[in-house]
């Protein structure tokens, strides 16, 4: 019933206001993709086609705008447990047929101040922490209120109310793999641009108050701060460069008392087309209990800690990767209009008892062709003393409106 007033939003702007243009305009993409997957653990291989396709409408007259856009999954071929379904014997692929809601929000934009009601996407910063977990075909959006504030250059704060988080799993969602997870989460941000980089101070309280979602485990609350920018350092020469730490503990009815903490450095080189990456990051670990490592339940996970997803969710000892990258691209080449490949590689070690968990290799060839994108992307995680050994296979076409 709190989203009902983001789909009366479109509505209540078919009247614009006095002297103001009522813009309509579609919101259509698709997205059709096979994956395979192969898991030493498991007997069977997994292999899925699905289709993904989402469609709406947004409004806008002078600073109010509302959309709102369904999505579908559709399963073409399913030899793969999608997480709710199995089989078990074959390896998961989280992308579950699904017919939902994904956006119905309400906004009022001016230079100063952005409000935004109703179904909505939040990715904030990296996505490290909140994010829109855009490469799944059920990507993830929250029921919220949010509200971007820039009361001078250069200052920005940005602060989230989200009392549900719409997850991956769809329609279809259940057990430990809701549809939904409610909760009294929220996400805060205060920014300063200076001449070195973004400087952020940021607390994200993330209230996970479904008892089948891991007993509440997953509910903590994390401060910290993070510094993001670059220099030139030469002609056609720069330097990127992020650094962060947060420390995290329990909050509202996890029954753990833990706390962790998390370092991020990461630089990037970047030499006209080409770019040369490396970082390490740490994710700490409390007693070497289950969830009692430092955890990102709301983050676009996905993109950190290799393409594998071993770790999804922080092993009880912690983890610490370490991690090397390279990639190159090209514009307007025939009748694409970008091109590029990147490989990274990483070690992956544990945070406490000095485990050897393994290795990972990810690489991603990628093409632009007017509003269609083409991917191929590959990982293969070789096993030490985490997990099983396991390869990956995607291809990937996108189509956007």
């Amino acid at each position: 019933m709190k989203i009902l007033f983001a789909g009366a939003a479109v509505v209540a702007l078919a009247t614009p206001a006095a002297g103001q243009e009522l813009v309509l305009a579609p919101l259509a993409e698709t997205r059709l993709r096979y994956e395979h997957v192969e898991q030493g653990s498991l007997p069977l291989d997994a292999d899925a086609l699905t289709l993904r396709a989402r469609l709406g409408l947004s409004a806008t007259s002078g600073a109010f705008s509302a959309l709102v856009q369904a999505q579908g999954t559709l399963a073409i071929v399913d030899d793969y447990n999608d997480g709710l379904h199995g089989p078990t014997s074959r390896p998961l692929v989280a992308d579950p047929e699904n017919f939902a809601l994904y956006r119905a929000q309400l906004q009022y934009r001016t230079a100063p101040l952005t409000l935004t009601a109703g179904r909505q996407v939040i990715a904030l910063q990296d996505e490290r922490f909140v994010g829109n977990i855009a490469f799944r075909q059920n990507a993830q959006t929250f029921d919220a209120v949010r509200a971007e504030i820039t009361p001078a250059n250069g200052l920005k704060a940005d602060v989230s109310y989200a009392w549900e988080t719409r997850t991956i799993w769809g329609s279809d969602g259940r057990g430990a793999r809701q549809q939904a997870v409610s909760g009294d989460n929220i996400f805060a941000n205060l920014s300063w641009t200076s001449p070195i980089g973004t400087l952020t101070g940021f607390a994200y309280l993330v209230d996970q108050d479904e008892a089948e979602v891991q007993g509440f485990r997953l509910s903590s609350q994390s401060y910290g701060v993070r510094l993001a920018g670059s220099q030139p350092l030469g002609p056609d020469l720069r330097l990127a460069y992020q650094a962060s730490y947060a420390s995290q503990s329990d909050y509202h009815r996890n029954p753990k008392d833990y706390r962790a903490d998390h370092w991020l450095a990461d630089a990037t080189l970047e030499a006209g087309a080409l770019k040369l990456n490396a970082g390490y990051e740490v994710l700490g670990a409390d007693d070497g209990m289950p969830l009692t490592s430092f955890q990102f339940p709301l983050g676009t996970n996905f993109k950190f800690q290799g393409w594998a997803d071993k770790f999804l969710t922080a092993p009880p000892n912690g983890l610490r990767d370490l991690y090397g990258g390279v990639a190159y691209g090209w514009k307007g080449v025939g009748p694409f209009t970008t091109l590029g490949v990147q490989a990274a590689y990483h070690r992956f070690t544990s945070d406490r008892l000095s485990l050897d968990y393994g290795d990972e290799l990810d690489l991603l060839a990628s093409a632009g062709l007017g509003k269609v994108q083409l991917s191929a992307r590959y990982a293969q995680y070789w096993a030490d003393q985490f997990d099983s050994d396991t390869r990956k296979l995607w291809l990937q076409m996108d189509w956007t409106y």
